[in-house]
């Protein structure tokens, strides 16, 4: 065993794993396209794209290049006072990619943290126009915004966050069309509104598609019927396309399935491709206008050591003209008609709950085996199967789902559904 395996074993304390029970982590010591390649020569199939980050494959000669060339001109500068041309370029560029009408980029690390910010900046807003009794959000039956306090206190998958509860701020949620057929006495948007409109402070949404919830799909109307609502309303729409974002779901965001543009929209994982830690909140001429004030005490002030970190930035810039250059979105509507094909061959299976599929996703709600949702023991047996035939997929307990980098032939997709109708039985 290499030495730096059993320091690991030591000293590290891994994210999402109960570290007294968990098989040992795979070391892995490369990556190749849709491979990860182990300590001990095994390349395993990448079919989580590595928590969803990654969209162009492992270790990408154009982005190994933009980051090293990068690296030789800045690091890293204070954003605070001081700016540079990967920052302001990506910035622009994204401005435009997402329509125009949120003309402002605010940078941060990770995508709890550009929740987080949003509804920082929807909060104090309110406040700073007067209205500081507006302290209340709405966000979806089975929300998943993050790990941080404030998206916490949004999330609706009590699992992750219970231990906190007494932390939390107050949030009601309100219920989606999944939620609504799984049995969910949460009230419509249309009644808390009603009820409370005048102390909201934001409507946050995972648009079209709710990954940690269990990869639950939304109708485009039910996301353009919210929009509506809060326009209606005057009330901040929150769009959270962490995961959604750069193709995933067929088009650039997830938004543009129901024609809508939100009030603040929140960007990670896919920006940089899996590369380096970066997020951005894109924010209305209307919320920023809010902080625009001779009084400094109305500044927005928020921020971490890395804001818009040049690394980052040029890295994520070389991966959008990659975007373009791959063709992603053709890819990404390409792989949804290979995927909708074999998950038809498995809805009627008797252990298949129901198969759900958009863009670049394709997952099956099995039936299952303990006590359902997150913790069922099916997933981690799941995850040792498909280990066992060198591909990675990382079950949502009795959710299976594959979401491969963009790169995946139609071969590999096809091997991983064929490991799929071969494991299942076996469970």
């Amino acid at each position: 065993m290499s030495d730096w395996i059993e320091l690991d074993r030591r000293h590290v304390w891994h994210p999402y794993t109960q570290m007294l029970t968990a098989a040992p982590p795979i070391p892995v010591r490369g990556g190749d396209g849709m491979y990860l390649i182990t300590e001990d020569g095994r390349r395993l199939l990448d079919g989580i794209s590595s928590w969803w980050v990654n969209i162009h494959g492992h270790s990408h000669a154009r982005l190994n290049r933009a980051l090293a060339q990068q690296a030789e001109r800045l690091e890293h500068v204070i954003f605070a006072g001081f700016c540079h041309e990967p920052a302001a370029r990506l910035a622009a560029e994204l401005v435009e990619r997402c329509g125009g009408q949120l003309p402002r980029v605010f940078y941060s690390d990770n995508g709890s943290t550009a929740v987080e910010v949003a509804l920082k900046m929807a909060y104090q807003a309110w406040r700073h126009r007067g209205e500081g009794q507006r302290r209340l959000f709405i966000a979806l039956d089975g929300a998943y915004h993050g790990d941080t306090v404030g998206t916490m206190a949004v999330g609706g998958t009590a699992l992750f966050h219970r231990a906190f509860r007494d932390l939390l701020f107050e949030v009601r949620h309100v219920a989606t069309p999944a939620s609504r057929q799984a049995g969910s006495k949460s009230p419509d948007l249309t009644e808390v509104l009603e009820q409370e409109g005048e102390h909201i402070a934001a409507v946050i949404v995972e648009p079209m598609l709710q990954g940690a919830g269990g990869m639950l799909t939304q109708p485009p109307e039910f996301l353009r019927r919210l929009r509506d609502l809060t326009a209606e309303h005057g009330i901040p729409l929150i769009a959270d396309e962490i995961f959604t974002g750069f193709g995933r779901t067929g088009r650039f965001l997830a938004c543009e399935h129901a024609g809508i543009v939100p009030d603040l929209l929140c960007l990670s994982k896919a920006l940089t491709a899996g590369y380096l830690p970066l997020a951005a909140t894109l924010a209305s001429q209307d919320i920023y206008s809010a902080f625009l004030s001779e009084d400094r005490g109305k500044t927005f002030f928020h921020g971490h050591s890395f804001t818009g970190n040049a690394l980052s930035c040029a890295v994520a810039l070389e991966s959008l003209a990659l975007f373009d250059d791959q063709r992603c979105l053709e890819r990404v509507q390409q792989l949804e008609a290979l995927f909708s094909e074999r998950l038809a061959a498995l809805a009627d299976w008797d252990m298949v709950r129901e198969t759900r599929c958009l863009g670049g996703m394709a997952a099956l709600e099995l039936a299952p085996r303990g006590d359902g949702g997150y913790l069922d023991t099916i997933g981690p047996r799941l995850t040792a199967a498909f280990l066992e035939r060198d591909i990675l997929l990382r079950p949502l307990g009795d959710v299976l789902y594959f979401l491969p980098p963009y790169v995946v032939t139609d071969d590999e997709a096809h091997r991983v559904f064929d490991a799929i109708e071969e494991v299942l039985p076996t469970i």
